[in-house]
């Protein structure tokens, strides 16, 4: 049995931090049970006139000492212990978690105790303290080793963390939000909701595909199109870009939950997990149909777009994720042709290493057309009108012929173009939907 030992001076401060949250624990909840969170309603500090206010902002008093507390604590483990893949996702995790939960608190001060909002505040708390009590464990019983590490530039730092979110996928996402945010307001929603709709949006494609690259770190040493990342290429630890995920993700939630609605964060939250989960852990190196099951990540941001504007999941959203949905298989699969060998070098059974190139262009065309039949939904069903009508048939010519070229020419040349061109297919054809919903 491994000896529990406070030697450490991490271990000391981890409980310290601990002492400092346990105290601010006790104080809020005593503010609950007395019901006089209105006392001190100010944020972050009030003027009290009586007992219950100075409670109130002793509680206030002590979550920002806390606060500054777990701060130190977050950089400590940033400085010290970037190699260590258990305790820098935890500290991570942590200081998020606890921010996040004083960010609720003030929220729910300013507009009232929503039941998503009560429920993620008690989640939330309940993940610091388990993240605690592990750092406890693991901190006095291993006693890991902080390291001196020689100093990275901050051009350089910064430019491998913006690697990380795949900075160009963010932004066709985020296009797809946005439309659809717009369509569904009809006209331009207010700056906060689009504001917060994007960072949050942002924060969870960037997460997403930063924890794709650290689930994917040896598999993107053996793919030319990858072995520059900063993890593949050893630039950065694997506990950096796990932690770095981690915190994007959390963020996301939280600013979605907090400044947009509970149907957006939890729409942006199943994206996460369908990405993270369904695709880069369970199916990308499993089946030849990871892609086409794995393109339902890629949907989701059309529908956290319009639950921003619309606060629920509709026959809309559906149908907009069921665009993305069937526009990915001939997107990636025209970037598979011309990566098939980088794909087979990494044992990734994508549909061109599997089954062959021309059984690849041949479902490229069969998606393809599916893809045009999906468009025209809308208006049939007269959820659109005539510009996005006639835009959908334009653009679902051009991407018909696009890909009759990929069936019927050779090469990677067309594959290539096909890549590029429904990337900008798939752009043109939602801000049709935004232009056709706005007028």
């Amino acid at each position: 049995m491994k000896k529990f030992s406070l030697a450490s001076a991490f271990t000391r401060l981890t409980l310290i931090v601990a002492g400092a949250i346990l105290l601010v624990t006790i104080l809020g909840r005593l503010v609950t049970l007395q019901n006089i969170e209105s006392a001190c309603a100010q944020w972050p500090l009030c003027a009290p006139e009586n007992s219950a206010g100075w409670l109130a902002l002793t509680h206030q008093l002590s979550a920002i000492g806390a606060g500054l507390l777990m701060t130190a604590f977050f950089f400590s483990a940033w400085k010290n212990y970037r190699h260590d893949i258990r305790i820098l996702p935890l500290v991570t995790v942590i200081s998020v978690a606890y921010f996040g939960e004083a960010l609720i608190g003030s929220v729910q001060l300013a507009r009232g105790f929503q039941l998503h909002l009560v429920v993620l505040h008690g989640v939330t708390s309940v993940l610091v303290w388990a993240g605690l009590v592990a750092l406890i464990y693991i901190s006095a019983t291993d006693a890991p080793q902080a390291i001196s590490y020689a100093p990275v530039g901050f051009g350089l730092r910064a430019r491998d963390l913006l690697t990380l979110t795949k900075p160009i996928v963010v932004l066709l996402l985020l296009a797809t939000t946005i439309t659809t945010l717009l369509a569904g307001l009809g006209g331009w929603p207010p700056f906060p909701l689009a504001f917060f709709t994007l960072t949050g949006g942002a924060l969870a494609a960037g997460g997403s595909s930063a924890l794709n690259q650290f689930i994917d770190r040896n598999l993107d040493k053996n793919m030319q199109r990858t072995e520059n990342r900063p993890l593949a290429a050893g630039r950065m630890f694997p506990a950096e870009g796990l932690s770095f995920a981690l915190m994007l993700c959390l963020l996301s939630y939280f600013v979605l939950a907090c400044f947009v609605n509970f149907a957006a964060a939890a729409l942006s939250l199943a994206g996460i997990f369908y990405y993270v989960v369904i695709y880069s852990i369970w199916l990308k190196t499993l089946t030849v149909q990871n892609i086409v099951i794995g393109g339902g990540a890629g949907a989701i941001p059309p529908m956290v777009g319009w639950a921003a504007a619309t606060g629920r999941v509709d026959v809309v959203s559906l149908l907009l994720f069921a665009i993305v949905f069937f526009w990915t298989p001939p997107h990636f699969w025209a970037l598979a042709i011309v990566r098939r060998e980088d794909y087979a070098r990494a044992g990734v059974p994508m549909l061109p290493v599997v089954r062959g190139e021309a059984e690849t262009r041949r479902q490229i065309w069969i998606y393809t057309l599916e893809l045009f039949a999906i468009t025209l939904l809308l208006p049939i069903f007269q959820l659109s009108g005539v510009i996005y009508l006639v835009s959908a048939i334009l653009l679902g010519l051009w991407m018909i012929w696009a890909a009759w070229r990929v069936l019927k020419i050779e090469g990677n040349k067309v594959a290539w173009q096909m890549y590029r061109w429904s990337s900008m297919y798939l752009l043109f054809l939602f801000v049709a939907f935004m232009i056709d919903a706005m007028v």
